[in-house]
């Protein structure tokens, strides 16, 4: 788990290790323990290594074969590397480190482009074979990567500012993926980003970069959700699902050279990792927990249902109680983290856990992704009660933060335009190889919105600590069986049936049957107190009005009643627009 960065150079000019520095600087905090350069004509690449697997300096990068001259930044964990590692040697290949990093540059030799369909994990990386750039990321979009074109070069790192850091950045804001922010609480699809001149590259895809600047897209993966051949009884599906998620925690376990523990809400989904952990036998397993403050609607913490997890295994359990004092103390670190504006109220939470987690253990798994896997939130059971309309008019009535005409009250009319977020929406639903509605959706959900909501929101809260997260939830073998699997097995129990079936008997009755909850920070969804005074002080400030990006009467309705305006899915519109205008202001 690292930060990447490189440059690519079309004009003649030589890479200039003075930029890649002010780049890697960005992403120290993603990778503590070592920094490295590589130059090769017109091409210089940049590694920041948090070192989690063959903690030796012969698994330092940029990693460069010396037959070759190709080199290969890498950012991620490949969990099958050992076993390609063997299949590699057996072809002859010599290997002079212990690591995944080194079975990712020979794969490409034996392999090339091709290399990626054979890996299993969550990776971004470059690779320069003195012909070409050649970038992947892995099929989720667990960990980002992020480009820009200008001025007669190319450049690519882990996150935004480290393309802003180097100069040179159009940072103004891209209307299209300001629609979408706020249509979808924060989602921004690939390629887009809020700035105009930074893209990221889609889940499942790779990129090549030839010496005219000339970009090529090539999709590795995407996912059927179609039943199988053969179908399958309710008690067969259990079993599947029970046998692949086993699997995956496994292999997130076994895959490191350090301690691995896990991020336990007091949810079902975290829970489960914790008693599947426990079967294998994992010793001094270790737990984490975070609470905050109540708000009278709201309980700020959900120990009374973490407890119990960890006293029936066991674990060494760290609990945190964390005062809004402090949240609002912190939050403009949590803000610097972000490489994208991110609405949810747990980032500031998550932030603050992987600070305490990160002196600790260095690996940790979590369980983002079941709920979108596997059909949890409240919202798709009323989209598959709906009986009339289009899947887009489905899906926006229980999803969209808001409809086009309150986007257009709320952004400037430079912004506005036609109702980009629902052409996207609809084209996605759209794409074939899926037996109904619900499929559709929870399809759309796992591939893209989950990569620019939770899993981007862990990723970088994690990494600001040097903490590599690990979700076996989006293990895209069991991702791939179930979406498979009937939508019945996955709604019914009020969502993530198939799980609770798996998790009776080995966690608590009342974690299971407890109404689903989300990481709590009510002082950020019930806006009140110095809390509302801050966010007043961020949209009634000079740079705000300056930059115009709101229009006034839309900030003043939700100022004079911050409670009273709310998305379908809860969360706070006012915190939105305060977010959004903070963020920029933090990130110049």
């Amino acid at each position: 788990m690292c930060g990447i960065a490189g440059e690519f150079r079309f004009d003649g000019v030589p890479p200039d290790a003075g930029t890649m520095a002010r780049m890697l600087a960005r992403l120290a905090r993603r990778g503590p323990d070592a920094e490295g350069q590589h130059a090769d004509g017109p091409v210089r690449l940049g590694h920041r290594r948090l070192a989690i697997i063959d903690l030796s300096p012969r698994s330092a990068q940029p990693m460069v074969d010396a037959a070759t001259g190709t080199a290969l930044v890498f950012n991620g964990t490949i969990y099958n590397y050992p076993e390609l590692r063997a299949e590699l040697m057996g072809r002859g290949h010599v290997f002079h480190s212990d690591g995944d990093t080194e079975v990712i540059l020979r794969a490409f030799l034996e392999w090339g482009e091709a290399c990626v369909e054979r890996l299993h994990g969550m990776f971004a990386f470059a690779i320069w074979n003195r012909e070409k750039l050649f970038l992947a990321r892995d099929r989720l979009g667990i960990k980002p990567l992020y480009y820009s074109e200008i001025r007669g070069c190319f450049r690519f790192a882990s996150t935004p500012q480290a393309l802003t850091a180097a100069g040179d950045v159009d940072t103004g804001i891209d209307a299209v993926a300001l629609h979408h922010l706020f249509t979808l609480h924060a989602v921004v699809p690939a390629p887009r980003t809020i700035f105009n001149g930074v893209r990221k590259l889609a889940p499942g895809t790779t990129l090549t970069v030839n010496a005219r600047g000339e970009l090529g897209h090539w999709k590795y993966w995407s996912l059927k959700a179609q039943r199988p051949a053969q179908p399958k009884s309710e008690a067969e599906w259990t079993e599947a699902i029970h046998a692949s998620l086993r699997q995956a925690v496994k292999k997130r376990i076994e895959i490191a050279d350090v301690k691995v523990g896990v991020l336990l809400s007091g949810g079902l989904d975290s829970s489960l990792l914790v008693a599947l952990l426990a079967e294998q036998n994992v010793p001094d397993l270790m737990t984490f927990s975070v609470g905050f403050e109540d708000q009278p609607e709201e309980r700020g913490n959900e120990f009374e249902y973490s407890d119990p997890v960890a006293a029936m295994y066991g674990t060494r359990h760290h609990k945190y109680l964390i005062p809004n004092s402090e949240v609002l103390r912190r939050l403009p670190e949590a803000v610097d983290q972000m490489s994208e504006p991110m609405f949810a109220q747990d980032a500031v939470a998550f932030y603050l856990l992987a600070e305490q987690v990160a002196r600790t253990v260095k690996v940790v798994q979590s369980g983002q992704g079941a709920d979108e896997v596997f059909g949890g939130y409240f919202w798709y059971p009323r989209m598959a009660a709906e009986t009339q309309g289009t899947p887009l008019e489905r899906f926006r009535r229980h999803y969209f933060d808001r409809d086009h005409a309150e986007f257009l009250e709320l952004a400037a009319p430079a912004y506005h335009g036609p109702d980009y977020t629902a052409e996207t929406i609809a084209a996605h639903l759209a794409e074939p190889f899926a037996d109904d509605f619900i499929d559709q959706v929870l399809r759309m959900d796992t591939t893209m919105l989950i990569t620019d909501d939770p899993v981007k929101r862990v990723d970088n809260m994690t990494m600001a600590w040097g903490l590599e997260a690990r979700v076996p939830f989006l293990d895209h073998q069991l991702v791939e069986l179930a979406a498979s699997m009937p939508p019945e097995l996955k709604l019914a129990s009020e969502g993530k049936h198939v799980l609770k079936t798996i998790a009776r008997g080995l966690i608590p009755d009342a974690v299971i049957d407890r109404k689903k909850g989300y990481f709590p920070m009510p002082a950020l969804k019930f806006v009140r107190g110095e809390f509302l005074r801050f966010m007043q002080d961020i949209l009634n400030s000079q740079a705000c009005r300056e930059r115009g990006l709101y229009q006034r009467a839309y900030v003043d309705k939700l100022l004079d009643a911050p409670e009273r305006h709310h998305t379908r899915i809860q969360g706070s519109k006012l915190w939105h627009l305060a977010l959004l205008e903070y963020w920029l202001q933090r990130h110049g």
